[in-house]
């Protein structure tokens, strides 16, 4: 699907509130609520739109420790890969997982309340997974720069 201006102008404006009703964001974005309605639908339908989510404040939960984790495996073949991705991928404290190219396989972002916590992931869960020969952790000291949404006008 090839988008717009005032898809972008969607976009973004769903990014920012993804709670507006249909109405007010037809009229932040220059349409008709139908026209609008509709061009939301088709970004929903052809995926551009994946889901509408809740951004929560995480020290607020008392998830204090952000660690980022560089994570090497004994082997990079398709076994290898698939056994490690599909047990991170059930670790709730996994925000994101990449696959890397680099002296890393994998590089993970971990949301932990304490460094306790942290250790403990460690130990009995992350170095659990059969071929990981590596972990090397560095911890965030505070955000500086933090998105969620994508810059839709730089995909042109």
């Amino acid at each position: 699907m090839q988008i717009d201006a005032i898809d972008q102008k969607i976009l973004s404006e769903l990014q920012a509130d993804g709670r507006v009703t249909n109405h007010e964001l037809a009229g932040r974005v220059g349409l008709s609520p139908s026209p609008c309605l509709r061009r939301v639908r088709q970004l929903e339908e052809a995926g551009i739109i994946q889901s509408y989510v809740a951004l929560v404040d995480a020290a607020a939960l008392g998830l204090h420790v952000s660690a980022f984790v560089r994570v090497r495996l004994d082997g990079q073949d398709d076994r290898h890969l698939a056994a490690f991705e599909a047990a991170v991928a059930d670790f709730p404290e996994v925000m994101e997982c990449y696959l890397m190219t680099g002296e890393s396989d994998y590089q993970l972002r971990v949301m932990v309340s304490s460094l306790a916590a942290f250790e403990d992931f460690l130990r009995q869960r992350l170095t659990k997974i059969a071929g990981v020969s590596q972990v090397t952790s560095s911890f965030a000291l505070r955000p500086v720069v933090y998105r969620t949404a994508i810059p839709v006008d730089a995909a042109r």
